[in-house]
């Protein structure tokens, strides 16, 4: 299977007081971590979607802040155009998601996988999705109708997972990355 990632980046961000794509985490604009993390995942192909150009591929919300399952369906046909059947769904709010949060969605058989109780990150067969899925479902309505599977958060990545909607929260994750990346420097010397 072809992986493709969508970025969803169409939230007003109204909690956030600021774009939250463009925002910054240790030097990376949020959209270019989380496109970061994508390419690390192995997707092809990556869109962001939503109503900012961050001079990524870009795609509409249709309609424009329509909700994520609007983006999620933009997204996915842009990606079957480029010929990708599988697509990782992340969020622009989650740019301290590491790989290895991820990685038990990207390994689970069957059409895709979500986290309990969150909507997203999520891994999911493009074919599916129902036909009869609409913009203006809740996340949760398109996960159990695509028959994604619903895996046990671990409770250390929830906050990663879960991503940051307030400035309290983006404090709390810098705090957090920059202690990791920290680590991840003393480990390479």
């Amino acid at each position: 299977m072809v992986l493709g990632s969508i970025i969803l980046t169409g939230g007003a961000a109204s909690r956030m007081g600021a774009d939250k794509g463009a925002l910054p985490w240790l030097g990376m604009r949020a959209v270019d971590r989380v496109a970061a993390l994508a390419r690390a995942a192995g997707a092809h192909v990556l869109v962001t979607v939503g109503t900012t150009d961050y001079g990524l591929a870009f795609v509409a919300d249709d309609p424009p802040l329509g909700g994520p399952v609007g983006g999620v369906l933009a997204g996915v046909k842009a990606l079957r155009t480029r010929g990708c059947d599988r697509a990782l769904v992340l969020a622009v709010d989650a740019p301290t998601i590491r790989l290895a949060d991820i990685e038990p969605l990207l390994s689970e058989v069957g059409v895709g996988a979500a986290f309990e109780a969150l909507h997203l990150p999520m891994v999911l067969d493009i074919a599916a999705i129902p036909s009869e899925a609409r913009a203006d479902w809740p996340m949760a309505r398109l996960a159990e109708r695509t028959g994604l599977s619903q895996l046990i958060c671990p409770p250390e990545a929830r906050a990663r997972l879960r991503g940051a909607n307030t400035p309290v929260e983006r404090d709390e994750l810098l705090v957090e990355l920059a202690a990791s990346e920290a680590a991840q420097k003393d480990g390479a010397t």
